[in-house]
């Protein structure tokens, strides 16, 4: 088993610390988000655009957080990508750990 699959009880704490402010960062931009066409909204068929626009940020954060330790690597590639989370806050993984999540970060900007 390489390191890329076991998880260290410190590496445990900090992958849910970086996984947890990643999704605050989500869910306040959502939120941000929601506010502004909430209050942009004039006639009743915007307001329900803005409920469209909620139940799918929904289905995309449900998407993109998976806290499973066979997937989180991938995981945190992609919120880094998307700008949720700040690849520092993982500087307390293996090396193994670190390059994989670098790799998938790469492979994904490379297509």
């Amino acid at each position: 088993m390489d390191s890329r699959e076991s998880w260290s009880s410190s590496e445990k704490k900090l992958a849910r610390r970086a996984f947890d402010a990643a999704l605050e960062v989500a869910l306040a931009r959502t939120m941000a988000e929601f506010k502004n066409k909430a209050n942009a909204a004039t006639v009743p068929a915007e307001m329900w655009e803005v409920e469209d626009y909620l139940r799918e940020r929904r289905r995309e954060i449900d998407r993109m957080f998976d806290y499973r330790y066979s997937q989180l690597l991938y995981v945190f590639a992609g919120l880094i990508r998307a700008g949720y989370l700040d690849e520092n806050l993982l500087a307390g993984l293996s090396q193994d750990k670190r390059d994989a999540i670098r790799r998938d970060i790469a492979f994904a900007e490379s297509l």
